[in-house]
């Protein structure tokens, strides 16, 4: 009972100690006030208190205490771990002899107990360590190097014992002296502090070799001595050497003595084949372990297989025969260059990873390594290190290399991590500051209206946000929690705002059901739904998915009722009048035309579309004869002159370019090309323009005259408003002015008695915009002149045939007319070049803006010898340019601004526009020339056009 009752009082205790991690609502929450309160860095009691209490309640919370713990325990135990190995590590360096084992041990044991090694004091007495076993190992090295020398040098005395005492006198100093420098470093190896942590082997060995040595030395010096003195007195003792000794005989002239044969060799016992079958036994048995060994390649197996046979042959090597020897010799051979081959190929792995680990500073400039890239690099060279030292004997020296290149490289590591710590801290700043941010604009904009500017000012923050650089996964976790709480304060009006939005948009969605299941559509209704959709859309923006999700659904009962309409009005118009008929196949003669390339005929097919447009039947087709000439639709003879009059590629001047041969733009080369305007697009647009009109009617004058005009068919569909409370009685329009300023025209609107829409083909047509104010007699209040029957109302495909006939037909006359001016641009230049009049174009072929008098003039010019007047020619050519408005050359832009303050200070001479024909004549009267012609040419390709 006294537990059950304190519980809730400790509860609120803790929640009290930990900010709260107890009550709060969320886990998110939880998991960041504990964060906060282990910032604190508390006891380990509470933590383990708090950890009780909260892993039944939130793990997510509760793993972070546990993470917490089991840090402080790992810690705990490495410092005791550390502790312990660290003065094992001092009781050995205080050791005066250190045993290379025990040392090697140590790091090995350490390592397995999980001591950090690499955390000081560990660290640095690891160093120590292994500097000391590398004194030791260096050490023996030497000491086993100077007994080979003093084995050396024993050999240099006897080889010179074998040669003439003269030999051995010349070269006695030097081996005094080399004797004198061994007996030197063999005092300074014993005198090293790590000699006495040598094996036990090494000093005896020394010693016995520095004595043997001395003793080699003493008596080659004696008996040289001995030699020098028998040599200069003949009564002195000779000296102990043989060689010596004869030789001194021979300068005395004494025989010498011939060498006794050597004794004969004792014949060897016999051996019980018994005791020589147990031999042979115990040696194939050494043998066979160590070929397969070696055979296996196990070095360190085999080396102490080489080592008991060795032992075996020893104790019964004069037992053995030959064969079996030489199969032990083999072997033990191949085992040695097995357990060579392993050291070997270790030290080259070895060398390489030195080589490497070098390598890494030394790498040409930009390919330096970066922080990251290197310390992986480091990490897989000292695991390569690592896995080399397990298959064969270690190299200090080289480790040492390899250890010093490694660290120096791991600078770049140090620097790499401090940077990283720095921008992690610059980063924490930044995004703690963003917070802050967020919390004010949420505060300052609580209550906002433009909620597209609160939107962009929410993605700009979370830009920011995302933008902020790299932070640790502890910080960013302590970060995220309160990001998100500010973020969703700040965007907690936003997301209320959409919610209403989706809720008013759902509504209209059902609205829109309701219009579209109506028999008859209400337009009015529809495009009020449409713009409150709008607006709302506009007002508040949603997610882009569900917002095309909403648009689909409010548009589908709309666009299913149109599409129910569409299919009745199609119904209704399927039965094609013999109007449209007509004007289809008018549309498909100009169509013909159009891909013949005639003129002429390209002209009377739309002469025929015209008529057929204001309802004329079309005259029957002739019977054409093979000799007579065909004729169209329309009754006019198409003559087979369009050949002639546009040339499909016009010929170049010399030295003109293809560029400036044929023109761009279309011309006035054709007079009575007429420009046709393609009718407008719309409910009204079958209505054509009043210039393609008076074109087509003139075009059309040429043609037999038309029947009378037919009654016309009652209309059988009408395009716009076709809703029955629309369709009005028509009546006569009224004329225009009959009323006071002000009045309502009659017809003006349908049910006012008028002839219902302004656009309808019916009857005339009032103009909203004041009717026609360039006609005569016509003005702004005046009556307007009536306008001519425009014939009975086109259906819909009709109505795009015919304009879409139009439209090519335009295009083909334009590309006519632009290819008949490049022609007779180039025939005026070339008989420019020849100085022929005959050569030069028509009238017709250059234009309505050449005047029969400005083509006399030039065939005047063209005709007779060129002029001496060159400055003539040039402030004429320069007043084409300006005509033309048409860039002049660099070198004659003085020329042309002193022309034109000339022009300036005579404002009542003709301006060039105006003369530009007189002055293209006083250039064709000077002489050609070839930058004159182009010039000539660019100025007249814009003028001919105008």
């Amino acid at each position: 009972m006294t537990s059950t009752s304190s519980k809730p009082h400790d509860l609120q205790a803790l929640d009290t100690l930990t900010g709260g991690a107890f009550t709060a609502p969320t886990s998110g929450e939880r998991a960041a006030r504990i964060r906060d309160w282990l910032a604190g860095n508390p006891s380990s009691e509470q933590m383990q208190e708090v950890f009780k209490e909260l892993s039944g309640r939130d793990k997510g919370a509760a793993r972070l205490l546990r993470e917490k713990l089991d840090e402080i325990k790992r810690a705990k135990g490495q410092e005791a771990i550390a502790a312990e190995w660290a003065q094992k590590a001092e009781t050995l360096l205080a050791q005066s002899k250190l045993n290379i084992a025990d040392a090697l041990a140590w790091q090995r044991d350490a390592a397995k107990a999980g001591a950090p090694l690499s955390r000081e004091p560990l660290a640095g007495l690891k160093a120590q360590l292994a500097e000391r076993v590398k004194g030791i190992e260096d050490l023996q090295h030497r000491a086993q190097v100077h007994r080979e020398a003093a084995v050396l040098l024993a050999q240099r005395f006897e080889v010179l014992s074998t040669k003439g005492w003269k030999d051995a006198q010349a070269a006695e100093e030097s081996l005094r002296a080399d004797v004198t420098h061994w007996q030197q470093q063999a005092a300074d190896i014993v005198a090293d502090a790590n000699w006495n942590s040598l094996d036990a082997k090494f000093a005896p060995q020394l010693e016995a070799s520095k004595s043997q040595l001395l003793v080699v030395s003493d008596s080659f010096h004696g008996a040289l001595a001995q030699a020098v003195a028998a040599a200069a007195d003949a009564a002195a003792p000779l000296p102990p050497v043989p060689v010596w000794a004869d030789e001194l005989r021979a300068a005395r002239g004494e025989v010498v003595a011939p060498k006794p044969a050597a004794p004969a060799r004792p014949a060897a016992p016999k051996v019980d084949p018994a005791v020589r079958a147990a031999a042979q036994d115990a040696v194939q048995a050494a043998l066979a372990k160590l070929e397969q060994e070696t055979a296996e390649g196990h070095g360190k197996a085999s080396a102490g297989a080489a080592a008991a046979l060795r032992a075996v042959l020893k104790e019964h090597g004069k037992l053995v025969d030959a064969p079996l020897e030489a199969r032990v010799h083999a072997a033990l051979v191949a085992a040695g260059e097995l357990e060579g081959w392993q050291r070997w190929s270790a030290d080259k792995v070895r060398e390489d990873l030195v080589a490497k680990a070098e390598g890494l500073l030394k790498r040409p400039e930009g390919q330096a390594l970066g922080g990251r890239k290197m310390q992986e690099t480091l990490r897989a060279l000292r695991d390569q290190w690592k896995q080399a030292d397990q298959g064969g004997v270690p190299n200090h020296a080289l480790w040492k290399r390899f250890d010093e290149a490694c660290n120096e490289a791991h600078k770049v590591v140090e620097a790499w991590l401090e940077k990283v710590r720095a921008d992690a801290a610059e980063h924490r700043a930044l995004r703690v500051a963003l917070i802050e941010e967020v919390k004010a604009w949420a505060a300052a904009h609580a209550g906002a209206t433009d909620l597209k500017a609160h939107n962009r000012a929410l993605h700009q923050f979370a830009d920011r946000w995302r933008d902020a650089g790299h932070v640790g996964e502890k910080v960013f976790a302590e970060l995220q929690p309160l990001w998100n709480e500010a973020f969703g304060a700040a965007r907690a009006p936003f997301e209320t705002a959409q919610k209403a939005s989706v809720e008013r948009r759902q509504a209209m969605i059902a609205e829109a059901t309701e219009l579209g299941a109506q028999p008859m559509l209400r337009i009015d209704a529809v495009k009020a739904l449409q713009q409150r959709w709008q607006h709302e859309a506009q007002s508040v923006p949603l997610d882009r998915r569900h917002e095309q999700k909403l648009w689909d659904a409010f548009r589908a009962p709309i666009d299913e009722a149109f599409n129910r309409k569409t299919v009745e009005r199609e119904k209704a118009s399927a039965a094609m009048s013999e109007h449209d008929r007509h004007v289809l196949e008018a549309s498909k003669a100009l169509d013909a035309a159009n891909a013949g390339g005639d003129a002429q005929k390209i002209r009377a097919a739309i002469a025929g579309l015209e008529a057929a447009l204001r309802g004329e039947a079309p005259a029957p087709a002739p019977a054409t004869t093979s000799d007579g000439p065909s004729v169209g639709a329309t009754g006019v003879e198409a003559p087979g002159q369009a050949a002639a009059e546009f040339g499909e590629s016009a010929e170049q001047t010399p030295g003109s370019s293809d560029a400036e041969a044929t023109p761009s733009a279309p011309a006035a080369a054709v007079a009575d090309a007429p420009d046709l305007v393609a009718p407008a697009d719309g409910a009204d647009a079958s209505a054509r323009s009043d210039s393609a009109a008076h074109e087509a009617g003139e075009a059309a004058s040429v043609a037999p005259a038309a029947p009378p005009k037919p009654a016309p068919k009652p209309v059988v569909a009408m395009r716009g408003d076709d809703r029955p409370s629309s369709k009005k009685a028509e009546a006569a329009p009224a004329a225009r002015g009959t009323g006071r300023f002000g009045d309502r025209r009659d017809g003006g609107r349908p049910g006012a008695g008028g002839p219902g829409r302004p656009n309808d083909r019916g009857g005339p047509r009032p103009d909203a915009r004041g009717g026609d104010r360039g006609a005569p007699g016509g003005g702004r209040f005046g009556d307007r002149p009536p306008r001519e029957d425009r014939g009975p109302r086109l259906g819909d495909a009709a109505f795009r045939a015919q304009r879409e006939a139009l439209e090519r037909a335009d295009m083909a006359l334009r590309k006519l007319a632009a290819q008949a001016h490049g022609e007779a641009l180039t025939q005026v230049l070339g008989a420019w070049e020849q100085r022929d009049a005959a050569r030069l174009p028509s009238v017709q072929e250059l234009g309505r803006a050449v005047t029969p008098a400005v083509r006399t003039q030039w065939s005047q010019a063209v005709g007779a010898a060129p002029t001496a007047g060159a400055s003539d020619a040039a402030e004429a050519l320069l007043r084409l340019e300006m005509a033309a408005e048409v860039p002049t050359p660099a070198e004659q832009l003085d020329a042309r601004r002193a022309l034109q303050l000339k022009l300036l200070t005579k404002r009542g001479d003709p301006t060039p526009a105006q003369t530009w024909g007189q002055d293209a004549g006083k250039v064709l009267a000077a002489a050609h020339d070839a930058a004159t012609a182009r010039r000539l040419q660019n100025a007249l390709k814009a003028l001919l056009r105008k």
